[in-house]
């Protein structure tokens, strides 16, 4: 996993909605309340009126995870984090939760439970550590 980016939105908590409308500025690059909602739209399933999705990335900008640029004709969005750095952040947000509400012997009897591959990839992160603060002059 990457190391925590410099920036991090004020609000890392997300609903469904909120979810599913960075999931697709992040596929598309940046875009518009209408190419948002016509995403949408395209599953014949689906009602949304455009007004929610308006509401809904006016929220994620004050939340911090977009931007929104005026153009001549429409107000662009773009998100100010990938879908990895997001990724990265919530994988932290987790972490500190269980470890702020888990005493050491939750902690060693979560870790005893973990199955080889797990231990494998816990060696891989122990090794990575080292490594950062080797780098930093802790060793």
């Amino acid at each position: 996993m990457a190391p925590l980016p410099e920036y991090r939105p004020e609000k890392l908590s997300l609903g469904s909605l909120e979810t599913e409308i960075l999931e697709i500025l992040w596929d598309f690059g940046q875009g518009t309340v209408k190419q948002i909602h016509d995403r949408i739209l395209a599953d014949p399933e689906r009602e949304l009126a455009y007004a929610s999705v308006t509401t809904v990335l006016n929220r994620l900008t004050k939340k911090g995870w977009l931007k929104c640029c005026k153009t001549k004709k429409a107000f662009i969005w773009e998100p100010l984090v990938s879908r990895e750095q997001a990724k990265t952040l919530q994988a932290y947000e987790q972490l500190q939760q269980f470890l702020a509400i888990s005493n050491p012997d939750m902690v060693a009897s979560f870790a005893d439970s973990l199955d080889t591959t797990s231990l494998e990839q816990l060696e891989a992160i122990a090794t990575r550590l080292q490594a950062i603060r080797r780098q930093r002059g802790n060793p």
